[in-house]
């Protein structure tokens, strides 16, 4: 019993921890009218709690060293920027070193993503009041040709923020977006032009 309530007084104290956090990474505006250099800070504010969540738990079926090593492979956004797509949030796109270069070019059609490559988009949303909540990170893998041509051979995963493996029919949920949107381009979301990195 002693055990359980330390468990739970636990649990709650990292709770309160996240939600102060998120208090004082308040935007004071919404999501839409951010500057680059507001959207910016409010990440810089975020994004040791957004790492400390998705890095909790049991990964399951998504491989834990996606999780635990997104941030060392090449950032594709220089700020956090909403594309549109995932429910408005804003996005931190990282991809690892065998998809870079392609993704890193942004073609728009005939672009041939190399089997292996891996993309993880952190997100975070702010709403009309400019309160921050952390969104899930969400992670696409290339595999080999004819392994899941349903999907183009794109394997979906995503993270929730307390670092629980997010259940989804991945092929209404993601790749019928991937590919009415961006066919073309192998299935490629990119950042917002103006948010590219480039090499």
């Amino acid at each position: 019993m002693k055990r359980r309530l330390q468990l739970v007084l636990a649990g709650l104290a990292l709770a309160l921890s996240g939600h102060a956090a998120q208090a004082a990474c308040e935007a004071g505006k919404a999501g839409y009218e951010l500057t680059p250099t507001e959207a910016t800070a409010v990440y810089d504010c975020l994004k040791a709690e957004l790492l400390d969540g998705y890095l909790q738990g049991d990964k399951r079926w998504i491989p834990a060293d996606y999780v635990a090593s997104y941030r060392s492979w090449t950032p594709a956004s220089a700020f956090p920027a909403a594309p549109g797509f995932h429910g408005e949030r804003l996005l931190m796109t990282y991809v690892n070193e065998i998809g870079a270069d392609t993704y890193l070019e942004y073609r728009d059609e005939g672009v041939i993503v190399p089997a292996g490559t891996v993309i993880a988009k952190e997100s975070f949303a702010v709403d009309e009041q400019g309160k921050v909540q952390p969104g899930p990170l969400f992670i696409m893998e290339k595999v080999e040709a004819g392994r899941s041509p349903q999907t183009d051979d794109w394997f979906y995963m995503a993270v929730a923020p307390n670092g629980s493996p997010m259940a989804m029919d991945v092929i209404s949920a993601c790749s019928e977006c991937h590919q009415q949107n961006f066919g073309a381009q192998g299935g490629l979301g990119y950042p917002v032009p103006e948010a590219r990195v480039t090499r």
